[in-house]
C-alpha cells in the first residue's frame, strides 16, 4: 500500500512540476538546466525505490506479528512442589504462600519455534527463580525435572573426656561421610504432582538408605494437598524444615528422638494438609520406614500425627510463628518369627529411642534408651507432644521447640521424658529466612548478590548458635539394677551446644562450618539386684565439622 502511494505521489509531483520547471530552466540556462533537472529526477526515483523496498519489509513484519497474535498463547507450568517435609527450597525449588512459584521460560525458546515454522505451541524447557530446570508441555499442565542433593561432610572429635576409663565410649572416630547423596525426579501431571528420590548416602555412607521419597500428591484445590507414599513427614517444625535448609549440619537430638516414634525420613504415610499465608493444618497416618522397618514383620509399625501452626504476626520484615503437634504411636514394631520352626506369633512389640550426638561422622549413639518392651510388658503405644515457635526480624531468626515423650507399656507405668532446643541466627549480609507456607517452616538464605570474582560479590554469610537438651531417664534409681526396677529406663541425659558459620555463594551451593560441645551424663547400671553403682559412664567432648552442599 505504502509502495503504491509513493509511486503515485512521485509521478504526480513530477508531472506537475516538470513543465514549469523545464521552461524556467530553458529560459535561464538552456540545455545545461535540462540536464540538471534530469539528474534530480533520477535521484528522486532511486529514493522512491528505496522507500518501496522498506515498505515490503515492513509489511512482512506486520504479517508475522498478526500470525503470532492469532496463535494460541503458550502457558508456563508451575514447578512441582517439593517432597513433603523437604521444605520450600528442596532440590532447588521455591514456593509461595499459596502454592508453587511459576517457572519462567528460557529466553529464545519461542523464537526458535517461530524460525522452524511451527504454528502450534511446543514443549519447552523452563527454569524457576531458584534455578530449577524442568521440561514442560506446551499448555504447562505436565512437566518433569531432575532433582538432587549432595552433602559431603568431614569432621573430627577432640578433647574427649570419658567419665570412666573402663566402661562406655572412650573416643569417637574422625572421618568423612556422604551424608546425603540423593537423585531423582519430580513433576506435575495435571492436578497431581509426583516425586521419586533415591538416597545413596546415610548416617554412615557404607550403607545406602534407599527410597527417600516416592510420593503422589493431589493439588487440585488451592491451599490443600492430599498425598500418599514415602516421604519425610512434617511432624515438628525442625523436621518440616528441609535438610537442605537447616541452620546446622544435623537436627537437634530432641527432634530426632521425637520423630523416632513413627515419623521422620523414609516414612510411609498418607495425609492431607491445608495451608495459607497465616496457617498450616495437617493430619497424617504413618507406617513403616522404607529403610529401617522390615515388611516381613507380623505387625508393622503404625502411627499418626496432627500439627497446626500459625503466623501470629506477619509483616514485610518480621514474623511470629507458633504451633502445636501431637504424635501417636498406635502400634510398635514387632520383629516377628517367620522361620519354619516358629512356635510363637513373634517377639514383643518394642521401641528403641537413640541418637548420635548431633553429628554423623561417628555412628556411636550416646543417648540410648535400649530396647523398651519385653514379652511380659510389651509396648502398647506412645506419644509425643510438641510446642513449636519461631520468629524473624529483618536479618535475625529464632526457632525453638519443647517435647514431652511418653511410652506406654502393659503392666508398667508410663515412661515419660522431656527435651527441647532453641536456636538463633544473624545474617551478616542482610538477607532473611523466608516463610514457606506449604510446609509451615522457614527456608535457607538466598543471597541477594551471588558470589562472583568478576563483579566483586561474596554471596551471603550467616552466624548461628543452638542449645539443646534431652533427658531420657525415667523411673530409674541409681545403685539398683534394672532387673530390680522393671519400670526404669536409663538412656542418659545430654546437653549440646553448637556454633555455626554458613556461607551461601548462590542459591544452589552452601558451605557450613560447625563447632559442637556435648556433655553426656549417664550412670552405669548395676548388674545384680542390690549391687552398688560403680561409676558414671558419661563423657564430654568437642567436635568440628564442615559440610559442602549442592542442591539442584
Amino acid at each position: 500500500m505504502l509502495k503504491t502511494l509513493l509511486l503515485a505521489t512521485s509521478a504526480s509531483v513530477f508531472t506537475m512540476a516538470a513543465g514549469p520547471v523545464q521552461a524556467k530552466v530553458r529560459h535561464a540556462h538552456g540545455a545545461h538546466g535540462t540536464s540538471s533537472l534530469k539528474a534530480q529526477v533520477q535521484d528522486l526515483t532511486a529514493l522512491v525505490k528505496q522507500l518501496a523496498a522498506k515498505d515490503d519489509a515492513l509489511q512482512a513484519q506486520v504479517q508475522t506479528l498478526q500470525a503470532q497474535a492469532n496463535s494460541p498463547p503458550v502457558q508456563t507450568a508451575a514447578a512441582p512442589p517439593p517432597p513433603y517435609g523437604q521444605g520450600s527450597q528442596a532440590y532447588g525449588q521455591t514456593t509461595q504462600a499459596g502454592g508453587v512459584t511459576p517457572n519462567i521460560s528460557l529466553a529464545g525458546q519461542e523464537g526458535t519455534l517461530a524460525a522452524t515454522g511451527a504454528s502450534k505451541p511446543q514443549p519447552k524447557v523452563a527454569i524457576n527463580d531458584n534455578n530449577h530446570f524442568s521440561l514442560q508441555s506446551a499448555d504447562g499442565r505436565y512437566c518433569i525435572g531432575l532433582i538432587g542433593v549432595l552433602q559431603f561432610d568431614a569432621g573430627g572429635y577432640f578433647g574427649f573426656h570419658p567419665d570412666s576409663r573402663y566402661t562406655g565410649p572412650q573416643n569417637l572416630s574422625t572421618g568423612v561421610n556422604a551424608r546425603r547423596a540423593r537423585i531423582g525426579a519430580s513433576g506435575v501431571a495435571g492436578d497431581f504432582s509426583y516425586t521419586f528420590l533415591y538416597d545413596a548416602g546415610n548416617s554412615q555412607d557404607t550403607t545406602q538408605r534407599g527410597i527417600e521419597a516416592l510420593q503422589l500428591t493431589y493439588n487440585g484445590v488451592k491451599g490443600m494437598a492430599a498425598e500418599i507414599g514415602y516421604s519425610a513427614t512434617p511432624f515438628t517444625l525442625d523436621q518440616a524444615t528441609s535438610s537442605n535448609d537447616l541452620l546446622f549440619l544435623e537436627r537437634s537430638t530432641p527432634t530426632n528422638i521425637a520423630i523416632n516414634f513413627n515419623a521422620g525420613d523414609f516414612r510411609s504415610n498418607a495425609g492431607v494438609r491445608f495451608f495459607g499465608d497465616r496457617y498450616w493444618v495437617g493430619a497424617y497416618v504413618t507406617g513403616p520406614s522404607s529403610s529401617s522397618d522390615s515388611h516381613t514383620q507380623t505387625g508393622e509399625r503404625l502411627g499418626a500425627f496432627q500439627r497446626a501452626a500459625f503466623q501470629v504476626l506477619k509483616g514485610p520484615d518480621y514474623s511470629l510463628h507458633l504451633g502445636v503437634a501431637y504424635d501417636e504411636l498406635i502400634r510398635a514394631p514387632n520383629s516377628g518369627d517367620t522361620t519354619a520352626s516358629a512356635t510363637s506369633n513373634g517377639t514383643p512389640d518394642t521401641l528403641s529411642l537413640s541418637d548420635q550426638p548431633e553429628l554423623r561422622i561417628d555412628p556411636t549413639t550416646l543417648v540410648n534408651s535400649g530396647t523398651i518392651g519385653t514379652a511380659l510388658n510389651p509396648v502398647t503405644g506412645g506419644s509425643v507432644f510438641d510446642v513449636e515457635s519461631a520468629a524473624t526480624f529483618r536479618n535475625f531468626f529464632y526457632q525453638g521447640e519443647y517435647f514431652h515423650y511418653t511410652v506406654d507399656r502393659r503392666g508398667l507405668s508410663d515412661a515419660d521424658f522431656d527435651g527441647g532446643y532453641a536456636q538463633v541466627s544473624w545474617v551478616l549480609t542482610g538477607e532473611n529466612h523466608k516463610y514457606n507456607a506449604p510446609s509451615g517452616s522457614y527456608t535457607r538464605i538466598v543471597p541477594a548478590h551471588p558470589f562472583s570474582v568478576k563483579d566483586g560479590e561474596f554471596g551471603a554469610f550467616e552466624v548461628a548458635a543452638r542449645a539443646s537438651y534431652i533427658d531420657e531417664i525415667a523411673d530409674y534409681t541409681p545403685r539398683l539394677s534394672l532387673a530390680s526396677q522393671p519400670d526404669a529406663i536409663n538412656g542418659g541425659r545430654q546437653a549440646g551446644y553448637t556454633l555455626g558459620v554458613n556461607w551461601y555463594p548462590n542459591s544452589v551451593v552452601r558451605f557450613m562450618l560447625d563447632y559442637n560441645y556435648i556433655d553426656f551424663d549417664k550412670s552405669q547400671t548395676a548388674t545384680a539386684p542390690g549391687a552398688p553403682l560403680r561409676t558414671n559412664i558419661g563423657s564430654r567432648f568437642n567436635a568440628i565439622s564442615l559440610r559442602s552442599q549442592i542442591v539442584f
